[in-house]
């Protein structure tokens, strides 16, 4: 017992010692120590606070800049773009009609001729001939019915007689006609306006009525447009047929020429069984004979005018998974999706708008990738380039 008294009565001596000396550890450091730990601590939990309302504030999206442009109203033409081929108005095969020698060759090959303009000289002496020697028959004939017709006023000669002598000067005034046309014939003009050739036969070459011809002719103006309509496009066609809008537009697909507005000339009965296409043909004026028999070109069947159709720039329409769509700009520069109904393209890169839009709107043209709806946008009016006619030339069928 002695033993654990003395042990209980060391360490109820070391006791104090122990705390003596905390206290007088804790006495060591100052107070600002401790005002400075706080103010320390309360930063730092301002600071995270201040993070975590940042962190729930939605940030603000920037202000995308775009190109815009007004919704216009135009007339503007209902179409069909086909591929076709010019004919000419007329062909004409000139033959000689008597035989002969060719004495003279009066054209330039490839040169525009005029209704009667000289193209060659069959050698005229024989039919010269065969017409004097008429004549001078058909005066005889006449001679002798002057004579006839005396003596039967007298009745001298019989009934039967003087029909002879009628007759006779009758048939020599035919063969005086015939003769003269075979001497005319030796003459060979041109029989219209057109551009000839290359020539078949050479001066000295023996020609007649069974040869081959001696140059063809093919009248340019005005020329055929000769093209064929789809049969799935047929009850569109039939519906405006007739209608006083049909024309057909004809031009090359390079743009060199002014495209020609012409008119439906005919149009077939029936549907070709292996293509199933309809034959059709336009009529267009050429007075500078700058389409070709032959020649492809680019055709726009025009059925009707659509009046005050609703055209934006091509590029203003955008497609997604919903459908078709434009981005329209709202007076605070906020921007709406709005779905719509394209039509076909026209010329300028314009396409019309069937529905979704109205004129005096304003459409987003480019800059549509980063927009979302409600976004803002810094517009800027959009600038066309100068696309010509090759936007119409690469213009396809569209749905109607």
């Amino acid at each position: 017992m002695n033993i654990v008294q003395e042990q209980e009565r060391r360490v109820a001596n070391r006791a104090p010692k122990v705390a003596k000396a905390r206290s007088r550890g804790a006495h060591s450091i100052p107070r600002w120590a401790y005002l400075l730990f706080a103010v320390l601590a309360v930063l730092v939990v301002l600071r995270t606070y201040q993070r975590g309302v940042s962190t729930l504030k939605p940030a603000q999206p920037p202000v995308r800049p775009v190109a815009v442009a007004k919704v216009i109203a135009k007339d503007v033409p209902l179409y069909l773009d086909e591929i076709g081929t010019c004919a000419a108005y007329e062909t004409v095969l000139v033959q000689a009609q008597v035989s002969g020698q060719i004495l003279t060759r009066d054209f330039q090959d490839g040169a525009d001729v005029k209704k009667g303009d000289l193209l060659f000289t069959i050698d005229p002496r024989p039919f010269q001939a065969t017409l004097d020697q008429a004549k001078a028959q058909a005066e005889l004939d006449q001679v002798t019915l002057k004579r006839q017709e005396d003596l039967r006023t007298r009745k001298v000669i019989s009934q039967q007689d003087y029909d002879t002598a009628v007759a006779n000067a009758q048939k020599s005034q035919a063969a005086v006609a015939a003769a003269q046309v075979n001497l005319d014939w030796c003459y060979i003009k041109s029989p219209i306006n057109g551009r000839v050739g290359l020539r078949n036969v050479d001066v000295g070459n023996l020609v007649g009525p069974s040869t081959s011809p001696l140059v063809t002719i093919l009248g340019l103006d005005p020329i055929y447009t000769d093209f064929t309509v789809a049969e799935n496009d047929l009850p569109l066609v039939r519906k405006y047929l007739g209608g006083p809008n049909v024309k057909v537009q004809t031009y090359l697909s390079d743009g060199s020429i002014t495209p020609r507005i012409g008119d439906l000339y005919f149009i077939d009965n029936a549907v070709q069984p292996g293509s199933g296409t309809v034959k059709a043909r336009g009529i267009t004026a050429n007075p500078d004979r700058a389409l070709w028999a032959s020649e492809f070109v680019r055709v726009r069947f025009i059925l009707d005018t659509l009046k005050n159709a609703a055209l934006v720039p091509s590029q203003a329409v955008q497609v997604s998974q919903s459908g078709p769509f434009v981005f329209v700009v709202k007076p605070d520069n906020t921007v709406d999706l709005r779905p719509v109904k394209p039509g076909q393209r026209q010329e300028g890169d314009l396409t019309v708008i069937e529905s979704g839009v109205k004129p005096d709107e304003t459409v987003v043209v480019t800059g549509q990738l980063a927009l979302a709806p409600g976004g803002k946008v810094a517009p800027q009016p959009y600038v066309p380039q100068n696309s010509g006619h090759s936007e119409q030339s690469g213009a396809s069928k569209n749905s109607m």
